[in-house]
């Protein structure tokens, strides 16, 4: 499948349901874009909006760079925590939306001494949803780990004693601290991203460069 398979002669949004949906709504207002539905109160996958030349698509959000670097989506939202894991092949990204706002970092059980354990050049077992992000940090840092893949409560990991570490995503903590865990190392702010499908781009640019215009207005 080619990167203007899909393409159509309206514009296709990729969202994921939750925090980014919510977050993106001003957004999506600020462009005279307004859903017609809420995904947590309707099982429709494909959402209209007020403008018959727009729909939105609701996708998983690791899937979201998927849909818009094949065409099946003109632009989505997607956090640099999953265009990191994904590639960023093919897609343009031309604003930092500044929303679903959270860090990756490192986390242990509360007695464990990450500190020490990363001196004496112990190997370490990690799980973590993340793999390229926790293979580019440790190997920068040049600490031997073992990752393991996980795709969900990455918490249980280190209880269970499959994992000495976890790297994840973090907003209040509260989940680490029901779990005894505690961070032990910041690797990097995460937001979501505007993406864009290049074909798409230059196909359409006379829909698309007015909705980009618009969030970027709204974030100043």
């Amino acid at each position: 499948m080619n990167a203007t398979a899909g393409i159509t002669p309206f514009l296709t949004i990729a969202l994921s349901k939750g925090r980014i949906f919510e977050e993106t709504l001003p957004l999506l207002a600020a462009a005279g874009i307004v859903p017609n539905e809420n995904p947590e109160q309707s099982r429709k996958l494909i959402l209209g909006t007020n403008r018959p030349d727009v729909r939105v698509v609701i996708v998983r959000a690791s899937d979201v760079p998927t849909y818009v670097q094949y065409g099946a989506a003109d632009l989505g939202i997607a956090g640099k925590d999953v265009l990191i894991e994904h590639g960023g092949a093919g897609l343009y990204q031309p604003l930092d939306l500044k929303i679903a706002k959270c860090r990756m970092c490192v986390a242990t059980p509360a007695g464990f001494d990450y500190a020490a354990a990363v001196r004496r050049g112990a190997r370490l077992r990690v799980a973590t949803k993340y793999i390229n992000t926790a293979r580019a940090h440790f190997a920068a840092k040049g600490v031997h780990v073992d990752l393991i893949k996980l795709y969900g409560s990455m918490e249980l990991a280190p209880l269970a004693g499959l994992a000495d570490a976890i790297v994840d995503l973090v907003s209040s903590g509260g989940t680490l601290k029901a779990n005894n865990l505690v961070e032990v190392e910041d690797i990097m702010p995460i937001s979501s991203r505007l993406v864009v499908n290049q074909a798409s781009l230059k196909m359409k640019r006379s829909l698309l460069q007015p909705v980009i215009d618009s969030f970027e207005s709204a974030l100043s």
